[in-house]
């Protein structure tokens, strides 16, 4: 017999979650623990997950941005660049579908992909596992969480993911904002926060929820910021990128892709599924004046027949200001949420 040199005894993990917030729906087969946080966190930091043990997780999901990306379209370990954008990594365990296209409905699967992909970290998952298996230290946690020995890449997905979920935003002027106008009671950091806000961002936040002003609330309202499903929202007459018609082959999803979050949207350019915006002024200029028209367009776009909702300038600093509300300084800067190395 072997002998083991811990103990598997997992323990369960005190997840905070805001009380704006829905219930996370975490699986029963990959419940949260505190050791399999603590993998998750060394995995995602971890190089040796990559072919050359040049590139991990972070790399494309660095902490200071948002866990984004700051180039329009992610370059792999072989130089070779992907064709969209690295989406930042803020609040997954409440979604239910992941990447631009929607392909993977769980996180773990979506962790299983870019390992293997010959475009990012281009490594085969028996021979990163040989590598982690080579650490002692990786022994150690995976016995720990999951009381494994001969771990393999589900494992590695799992662990990250419970990590993922962990990575709650929810601590910006805009949650004290969506309080205050639903009538919930802040706590005392909330109202020194709500004290900070100015005339200029709250009339960027009217702007931003008013059907006539700049009519942003169908996709980005509520605690998430965002609606969970898949939009055209007028980039282009005629699509390069086919976005969720590759996954659904519906005629109707042709050029639509996932909604993503406006949280830390002040940190996270550039913007759109291929990076094409470099600034919000882009962004904002975008939905001003710049809708394309398309059979698939988003029908709440409702002044796309003039091009946009055609703010002006004061309406245009004041929406922008408000973006800035969205950034949750308690998240990037939170130390749970840093290489442990």
């Amino acid at each position: 017999c072997k002998e083991k040199i811990v103990d598997y005894s997992p323990t369960s993990y005190n997840l905070q979650e805001p009380s704006h917030f829905p219930k996370m729906k975490i699986p029963a087969e990959n419940p949260l623990t505190n050791e399999g946080v603590k993998l998750g966190r060394h995995l995602f930091y971890e190089e040796k997950l990559s072919g050359d043990n040049t590139m991990s997780c972070a790399s494309c999901h660095a902490p200071e941005i948002a866990f984004a990306d700051d180039n329009a379209v992610s370059v792999g370990i072989d130089g070779l660049a992907g064709n969209r954008n690295s989406m930042a990594l803020i609040n997954l365990g409440y979604q239910n579908f992941f990447f631009w296209d929607g392909r993977s409905i769980t996180l773990e699967e979506q962790i299983l992909e870019p390992v293997p992909n010959p475009i990012e970290m281009h490594e085969s998952w028996t021979r990163a596992i040989m590598k982690l298996k080579n650490e002692a230290k990786y022994n150690t946690m995976f016995y720990e969480a999951f009381g494994e020995e001969d771990y393999d890449s589900t494992h590695v997905a799992k662990a990250i993911a419970q990590f993922l979920r962990t990575m709650i935003s929810a601590e910006s002027k805009y949650d004290v904002m969506y309080k205050v106008e639903n009538g919930l009671v802040l706590n005392d950091l909330e109202q020194e926060m709500y004290d900070e806000i100015t005339p200029q961002e709250w009339e960027g936040y009217q702007l931003f929820m008013s059907l006539n002003g700049a009519d942003c609330l169908h996709c980005h309202a509520g605690p998430m910021a965002q609606f969970e499903g898949f939009r055209n929202n007028g980039l282009d007459a005629n699509f390069d990128d086919l976005g969720h018609f590759l996954v659904s082959g519906q005629a109707s999803d042709r050029g639509k892709f996932k909604v993503p979050t406006l949280r830390n949207i002040a940190l996270t350019a550039p913007y759109m599924h291929d990076g094409r915006f470099n600034t919000l002024d882009e962004v904002i200029d975008h939905y001003s004046t710049g809708i394309q028209q398309s059979p698939t367009l988003d029908p709440m776009i409702e002044f796309a027949f003039q091009g946009g909702v055609q703010l002006d300038e004061f309406e245009k600093a004041s929406l922008k200001a408000f973006l800035h509300c969205l950034t949750d300084h308690r998240f990037i800067d939170n130390p749970a949420f840093s290489d442990p190395e």
